[in-house]
């Protein structure tokens, strides 16, 4: 056998550059996965056990009936003291109910309208199924009286009394509804979006105090919630914003979406670009968009129709016009000489 040098003869390929090769993962440092939104989801939809349902019912029971008696005795014993004062403090007090009783007579009004919204949305789901135009005007009549007030759909509500007398099936009669009368509120809820993404986004990257950015996130996601019933003619009061809150997260969470990845981000970052961000900035922008995410689901919640003719908000879509140049260009900080 003969000895010698081996010669391997390499393909013509052209040779990568070195500087064109991705980058090597930092294995250090955890990749953002937007800890505060997902915090804030986890307290949002976590349901008390009975025994702490029973220990805060028993202790709200329990402090009102001292309230109640220290105030009775108070009020006593102030009027057989001084009559004039003890009057006066009753009546203080009395107003004091009569807010209490206001208070609630408004959280009643807000799920009444929420209410009658789910029924309006549930309606039209039906009346497209089964194609029932009789159930499709009923419920485009609904749609005008729950917006009569509202200038900003004035324009809209006369053209589909225009133009509803020429449709002849369910799905064209909701889906003129939902052009003509829905399509200004939808862009009004997607900037609802759009700026609460942008808070949130904000305060994750420049508060780093632990346990900041997840009351941030919760208290804007509850807000964003809230103006997008109050777009949509749901206003609700606190007690309604909560449950709003919490079945929209509840849904995010069942269905697993209150999770982000690079493959929604990058497409307008470009490449690792998240990677090579700040590992505050990088968790802002996880952060924001998983606010658009919920924002999303709470516009299917809160409008009154199905999603038929228009088109459903897309989450890339908001995302990049509310998270893109938040911190700068989107470009990789230079490396230091």
């Amino acid at each position: 056998m003969a000895q010698g040098p081996v010669l391997i003869e390499l393909d013509d390929k052209p040779v990568t550059d070195v500087a064109d090769a991705p980058p090597v993962p930092d294995l250090g440092v955890p990749t953002p996965d937007g800890r505060a939104m997902q915090a804030a989801a986890r307290l949002a939809t976590r349901k008390p056990s009975r025994l702490a349902r029973w220990f805060w019912g028993l202790l709200a029971a329990l402090v009102s009936a001292m309230v109640s008696l220290a105030a009775w005795n108070f009020v006593t014993a102030l009027v057989a003291s001084n009559p004039l004062l003890g009057w006066a403090m009753t009546g203080l007090i009395g107003a004091f109910v009569l807010v209490l009783l206001a208070i609630a007579l408004r959280e009643a009004a807000a799920f009444s309208r929420l209410a009658r919204i789910d029924s309006l949305r549930h309606g039209a789901t039906q009346a497209l199924a089964g194609n029932d135009l009789a159930a499709a005007r009923d419920v485009v009549g609904k749609l005008n009286a729950l917006y009569r007030h509202r200038d900003d759909t004035s324009w809209g509500r006369d053209r589909l009394a225009e133009r509803q007398g020429d449709q002849f099936d369910a799905e064209s009669l909701i889906g003129l509804a939902e052009a003509e009368v829905l399509a200004p509120l939808d862009i009004a809820a997607s900037r609802e979006v759009e700026a609460a993404a942008r808070q949130v986004a904000t305060v994750t990257a420049l508060v780093p105090i632990a346990l900041a950015d997840v009351v941030a996130a919760l208290t804007a996601n509850l807000r964003m919630i809230r103006r997008i019933a109050e777009v949509y003619g749901g206003r609700s009061g606190t007690l309604g914003s909560w449950r709003l809150t919490r079945a929209v997260l509840s849904h995010l969470v069942a269905t697993g979406a209150v999770a982000v990845g690079d493959d929604m981000l990058e497409p307008f970052l470009g490449g690792s670009i998240l990677g090579k961000l700040s590992r505050r900035f990088g968790e802002g922008l996880v952060n924001g968009a998983l606010t658009v995410r919920v924002g999303v689901a709470a516009i299917e919640v809160c409008r009154p129709l199905p999603f038929t003719r228009a088109k459903r908000p897309s989450v890339r879509g908001i995302v990049k016009r509310s998270l893109t140049g938040l911190f700068g260009s989107a470009k990789a900080p230079d490396a230091p000489v």
